[in-house]
């Protein structure tokens, strides 16, 4: 399994939806944004305190989650 530390969950922090490193933005908002409207490129572009790294361990996330790897 590849390392997924990027992605946190905070009961003080959207709810505890997952998120990148503790910030206010959620997993499934990256996985919104590349899946209907936005590149990885533009979305750096528009959150310029995300790096490329942020959004493949989403991606990664997303993948393990679809295969039942993480509970």
């Amino acid at each position: 399994m590849l390392a997924i530390d990027r992605i946190t969950s905070n009961p003080n922090i959207m709810n505890g939806k997952p998120c990148i490193r503790g910030m206010r933005i959620s997993v499934s908002i990256v996985l919104n944004l590349l899946a209907n409207v936005m590149s990885k490129e533009e979305i750096l572009a528009d959150y310029p305190y995300l790096e490329a790294e942020d959004i493949k361990q989403c991606l990664n996330y997303a993948a393990y989650l679809a295969e039942g790897r993480l509970v």
